[in-house]
């Protein structure tokens, strides 16, 4: 037979029983759509996180103390120790100096307090965070104000009683957030005047980044959390190619201003955003992986599908293939009809699976907006084709070995 009739007998047998090809289509369809749209997922949710970080600066440079917290110690640790090796505002205007530090181009020291709750009129709302800061911190970080203005260095020498709000504080103390620059607020139990409302910023994980407010790191020690140690320095490196260089500076003028001991293990953790940036692009690609390898086993089981339903096919037309291979059909002939019904069956599948992911990639899913990887498509109908050789195999040898006789004989 040429290969245009076997094609045509392929087609014939699959559309002789249309409700079971369906369904042996809709288990490959599911399983290649699985594969698409998951590895579109786990893709799209390390972009969000990449062009987060990016968004921040990949200069950037966040000065802390080993044991978390801004005290330079373990938890539950007191003392001497934790006073020498708490972060003060001494040391940020240090790293700030362009001769002890050549390659540090801005400096924010950072004290933070939790749970506030802020009110206006009847209305109130708990502040995820409140952070304490100097001007520099909004460039050096990217928060942008959206809505009116940022405060100055004379709000800070003068702790000045302002505050930034992010955009969910905004909207849950105002109808409008535009319409809370220049308003009171209370924070505790004392006012404040909003000077802004920053732009909002996207969610990458379990903690809204907009449900935050900035003041003058004067006024929050005066009257939030005290005139404790700081909770972090973020230090911006002049250069993309000098944040190694000006890690290095500044590791080595804390060191020598906390008086470390050489023998010690340095107190001072300094995160580098770069560094943290290729490790998200590891994390996601694992995770991508993962969710790729989860989606497989969908497709594995729809090529399980494809060869009980070509048993069964063969079982069915035993004695059609007798009656054939009497007539003079190869083995050839009936091995290549069943693979290619086999092959047709995963293909239809995998183009149905192909649209429907992307249909389904085009919406969030999650809170996640999937980017869609265009190798997956080819690679999934590829391994769909591959399903359906494979698992068509074994039905179409068991269809090809039979002997005429025996065929004739089956009832």
């Amino acid at each position: 037979m040429s290969p245009r009739d076997l094609m045509g007998a392929a087609l014939r047998g699959l559309t002789a029983n249309k409700l079971r090809s369906l369904l042996t289509v809709l288990g490959v369809s599911i399983g290649v759509g699985a594969v698409i749209v998951l590895v579109a997922v786990g893709n799209g949710s390390g972009k969000a996180v990449q062009d987060r970080l990016e968004a921040m600066g990949t200069n950037l440079l966040t000065v802390s103390t080993t044991g978390g917290g801004g005290g330079g110690f373990q938890r539950g640790q007191a003392g001497p120790a934790a006073q020498q090796y708490s972060l003060t505002l001494d040391d940020a205007a240090a790293l700030a100096d362009a001769r002890l530090a050549p390659d540090v181009s801005a400096v924010a020291p950072v004290m933070t307090s939790s749970g506030a709750t802020a009110t206006n009129g009847d209305t109130s709302y708990t502040v995820s965070q409140v952070i304490g800061t100097t001007p520099e911190y909004m460039p050096a970080t990217n928060t942008p104000v959206g809505t009116g203005a940022s405060f100055t260095q004379e709000d800070v020498d003068t702790s000045q009683r302002v505050i930034l709000l992010g955009q969910t504080t905004a909207t849950e103390l105002f109808t409008r957030p535009a319409s809370a620059v220049g308003q009171t607020i209370k924070l505790g139990a004392v006012d404040f005047v909003v000077r802004g409302v920053l732009a909002s910023k996207d969610s990458t994980g379990f903690n809204d980044p907009n449900a935050t407010a900035i003041m003058p790191i004067s006024t929050l020690r005066a009257t939030q959390a005290g005139y404790g140690p700081l909770s972090q320095i973020v230090v911006q490196a002049s250069a993309t190619d000098r944040v190694d260089i000006a890690q290095a500076e500044v590791t080595q003028l804390l060191t020598a201003r906390h008086q470390v001991p050489a023998t010690e293990t340095s107190p001072f953790r300094i995160t580098n955003s770069a560094q943290i940036l290729q490790t998200s692009q590891d994390t996601a690609a694992t995770f991508t992986a993962l969710l790729a390898t989860v989606a497989a086993i969908s497709l594995v089981v729809g090529g399980i599908g494809v060869t009980n339903i070509m048993l069964v096919t063969v079982t069915e037309r035993t004695r059609e293939i007798g009656i054939r291979k009497a007539l003079g059909a190869r083995r050839r002939t009936i091995l290549g009809q069943f693979l290619i019904e086999a092959t047709l069956l995963s293909l239809i599948g995998g183009a149905v699976g192909v649209g429907a992911a992307l249909i389904v990639t085009r919406f969030q899913l999650a809170g996640v907006q999937p980017v869609l990887v265009p190798s997956s498509i080819g690679l999934a109908l590829g391994v769909s084709a591959a399903v359906g050789l494979f698992f068509g195999s074994m039905p179409a040898h068991r269809a090809a070995g039979l002997r005429p006789i025996d065929a004739l004989r089956h009832e």
